[in-house]
């Protein structure tokens, strides 16, 4: 199984956009929490309906997004916190369901994963891959960055 991943940090909608067509994503499959954002067009409703117009699937698969806790390790560089605190996340039932999910989405169509973190080594989205999909052909897409 191929699977796509994609952090929307500095970049546009269009840029965001342009990187998923580009590589022939027709899922994202967003692993956010709280699928909201201060950077315009990428909270969920908005960002959906982006997609729509391009022609690409949205699904939101919140159990596999990382707790409040883990959020602020990732923000203070404590990736070892990081990926204990969201080790738990990934055996509670309901992401444990929505993993299956997720990786059977991926099995059907060309997906991504999305999150904010542009550098996928510092961000959940790795860390999830690594442990419900090992041996999946992952690439992990950038979109360009518009500098503000």
């Amino acid at each position: 199984m191929r699977i796509f991943t994609i952090g929307y940090e500095g970049a546009t909608v269009a840029e965001f956009l342009a990187a998923l067509e580009g590589a022939g994503v027709e899922r994202v499959i967003d692993v956010r929490a709280v699928p909201n954002s201060r950077r315009p067009g990428f909270s969920k409703t908005p960002l959906r309906n982006a997609l729509a117009e391009a022609g690409i699937e949205y699904v939101h698969l919140r159990a596999l997004g990382t707790p409040a806790d883990g959020r602020a390790a990732a923000r203070a560089g404590r990736h070892a916190d990081l990926e204990r605190i969201y080790a738990g996340q990934l055996e509670l039932p309901e992401a444990i369901v929505q993993a299956a999910q997720m990786t059977e989405l991926a099995a059907e169509k060309p997906s991504a994963l999305l999150c904010y973190e542009r550098d996928p080594a510092h961000c959940h989205r790795t860390l999830l891959l690594d442990a419900v999909a090992p041996g999946a052909d992952v690439r992990h897409l950038f979109a360009s960055v518009t500098v503000d």
